[in-house]
Parts: structure tokens; sequence; C-alpha cells
């Protein structure tokens, strides 16, 4: 499931979800951001148990705040609430896919 999380459901959608949660820090002007949102897609529906959620930064300045995303597009991996692990940049699906996997 891919879905668009902003400041205000951040919490409840990431911080509180229980199992993975793939979270993508992005913004509209990003090249690379670009180019990793149509592997996002693929991945969410080829990994369904998982949640997707895109966070566009200039929108959620709170949330890219408290993550410290200083650079993006930024990805992130939630494990019942809490970062297991962080990717900086455009990876393959591949290898988006074996970050993901080895936290399942």
């Amino acid at each position: 499931m891919l879905i668009h999380v902003g400041d205000n459901d951040f919490a409840n959608q990431i911080e509180n979800e229980k199992g993975i949660v793939l979270v993508d820090f992005w913004a509209t002007w990003c090249g690379p951001c670009k180019m990793i949102a149509p592997v996002l897609e693929q991945l969410s529906s080829e990994i369904p148990e998982i949640k997707i959620a895109k966070v566009e930064v200039d929108e959620n300045p709170a949330s890219a705040s408290k993550y410290r995303i200083t650079s993006i597009p930024t990805l992130m991996v939630f494990k019942n609430g809490t970062v297991v692990e962080t990717v900086v940049g455009f990876r393959p699906k591949q290898e988006l896919e074996q970050i993901i996997r080895k936290h399942m």
C-alpha cells in the first residue's frame, strides 16, 4: 500500500504502526525523487504486507525536521514505529527490496 502522509498524521500512520513502513521523504522539484517514485509503486504492489508512505518535505517541515532530513530522497525503514535503516539517494528496486525484506 502506498499512501501520502503529512505532519498531522505522521505519528498515526508511521510511528504507531505495527510492522514495516518504508517512508520516502521527497520533494516535487527533486530529480532523483521522481526517478524513485515508480520503483516505490512497484514495490508497494509486489510486497503488499508493507506500507510505503511518501512525505513531501516542503509541505511537511515538522516531520522532515524531526528526522533530520538534509538530503532527498531519504528513505527510512520503520519497524513497529522505530527507524531501523536509512538510505539516502536513488537506489535500484532490487536493493530496496533487499533492504525491506531483511527487516520483515
